[in-house]
């Protein structure tokens, strides 16, 4: 295939987006040859893969992670251009269904309206009753009344719709979360409130970066703008900054045949390429110590004491590891290290960063030996949380094994993952824990120099997804997930965390769980 199956529009189409079309033409190849599966060979668990800290260490650790926030070394990225939508598909799917039903008997009556029946009894709940309470109010209505006679199209116009809050349609990060004496939070605001706990410096310099949408960036930035007022703290203040997904991360849409899909007009149709494209963001930040986490995860200030505590224990772990691991790396380059010493720092790294090289590396000459291990440690180094599986969707920690690189621990999603073979099936229903999107980050090397992390995606680890547009269905590729592929080629530690620091809100029913309320 080259670039003669592209006509001169869609070249412009792809210049537009600041891509080559030879790049282009690389995506189609991937529908066409298929992405290979990752092979899986056990979960991790606490002593194989990962970690468990007793009290006395997260004690140490916090000490030592202190000292370097004092210095400025720390900072917060948090992906936050998610709309709502998905956290109120249900009650947009019951929305458009019951829009002409007027009795309240049948919705009643129904099992499928059972949650949305919940969802009316406990609107005084959830942190944007007020909000809901005074736009239905001067749209003629009462909330207390169209409760008590389940007026629920009342309720639900005066949420979803243009004319009412709209909730579904604006970013995640500005729907009211958590109620408080004075005024109800956003996620953006329980962001804030975290990142002053754990990135401030000693002249008061909290660092943050949020990845917004570009139809939502001036609303999003005119909101913090207005609420930062209400966190500095005297001798405290923000240095906030934004960034997009880069267009040029779009990947192109094939039709079945894997021919690139054109939309009405005879245009080629791109998509976003999904959270793994937020490792340029990531990359062109240069930070030192970065602390990842969703802008979902938040907790009420009730919660927050122990998520402090181990943002601060593992991120005091990863900075004494990271120290070992520049000592390494200045021996092997600044001096002649013997056999015995390059063959201890297989151990090590085997025992501190569950990586175990290919068996025949281990026969090769010295040399050869040593200028893996230079390039092995000297990459980004991340420490992941792990919480125990209590049923929650998404990822795990697994232990992986890639044709001659040897093997190494994961972050594993179940599509990677062949579940048509029963060892690989079996491998992941067996995990103990699951990623909450957890991470602290160590992004220079021992130059301190940042690292360039697109160096260290794994390439052949992107997504295939269905979809369709106006009735068509297409094949959607995604780039490798940000925590997953697109962090594959780091140094990793998985640290167990208390499941009371993973609190996301995945539906607008989560907002009723204890760790969301005020008490």
């Amino acid at each position: 295939m080259d670039k003669e199956i592209f006509t001169n529009a869609d070249l412009s189409q792809i210049s537009a987006h600041g891509m080559t079309p030879e790049k282009v033409i690389s995506q189609i190849s991937i529908f066409k040859k298929g992405i290979p599966f990752t092979k899986i060979l056990r979960p991790c668990t606490v002593n194989d893969g990962i970690t468990a800290l007793d009290n006395k260490e997260i004690e140490r650790y916090i000490s030592i992670f202190d000292d370097a926030q004092k210095q400025g070394r720390c900072m917060k990225f948090v992906p936050a251009s998610g709309a709502a939508s998905r956290m109120f598909k249900y009650l947009l799917e019951v929305y458009n269904e019951i829009t002409n039903i007027n009795d309240p008997a049948i919705i009643s009556s129904d099992n499928r309206y059972k949650p949305l029946i919940s969802f009316t009894g406990d609107l005084e709940r959830y942190a944007f009753f007020d909000a809901l309470k005074k736009i239905m109010k001067e749209n003629g209505n009462d909330i207390d009344t169209a409760v008590k006679n389940q007026k629920i199209n009342q309720i639900l116009d005066c949420l979803l719709s243009d004319e009412g809050l709209n909730l579904s349609n604006i970013p995640k990060g500005l729907i009211p979360f958590h109620r408080y004496d004075t005024h109800s939070r956003t996620p953006f605001e329980e962001q804030l409130v975290e990142a002053l706990n754990y990135t401030a410096d000693k002249a008061g310099r909290i660092k943050i970066h949020f990845t917004i949408s570009p139809e939502h960036e001036t609303r999003v930035r005119g909101y913090i703008d207005s609420v930062l007022k209400l966190y500095e703290r005297e001798g405290a203040s923000y240095e906030i900054a934004y960034s997009c997904q880069r267009p040029y991360t779009d990947t192109i849409a094939v039709d079945m045949d894997n021919e690139p899909f054109r939309d009405e007009k005879g245009s080629l149709v791109f998509r976003p390429g999904g959270h793994g494209a937020l490792i340029e963001n990531l990359s062109d930040l240069e930070g030192d110590i970065v602390f990842i986490k969703n802008i979902d995860n938040v907790s009420h200030d009730r919660f927050k004491d122990i998520t402090f505590k181990y943002k601060k224990a593992i991120g005091g772990f990863l900075i004494e590891l990271q120290d070992k691991i520049f000592g390494h790396v200045k021996t092997l380059i600044d001096d002649n290290p013997d056999e015995q010493y390059i063959k201890s720092l297989f151990i090590f790294m085997e025992e501190h960063l569950s990586v175990i090289p290919d068996a025949g590396l281990l026969a090769s000459p010295a040399g050869i030996q040593k200028e893996y291990l230079i390039k092995m440690l000297n990459r980004p180094l991340r420490v992941c949380g792990m919480v125990k599986n209590e049923g929650e969707p998404g990822g795990g920690p697994f232990w992986v094994e890639k044709a001659g690189k040897g093997s190494s621990i994961q972050i594993v999603e179940s599509s990677q993952i062949d579940m048509d073979k029963p060892d690989q099936k079996q491998a992941f229903k067996s995990a103990t824990h699951f990623n909450p999107v957890d991470l602290v980050c160590g992004l220079r090397d021992y130059w301190g120099n940042p690292y360039n992390l697109r160096d260290y995606v794994d390439n052949d680890a992107d997504f295939i997804s269905l979809k369709s547009q106006n009735g068509k269905e297409l094949k959607a590729l995604e780039l490798p997930g940000l925590w997953n592929g697109s962090m594959a080629f780091w140094n990793t530690v998985f640290i167990e965390v208390p499941a009371a620091t993973f609190s996301p809100v995945k539906t607008v029913f989560d907002l009723v769980r204890d760790e969301h309320q005020p008490g």
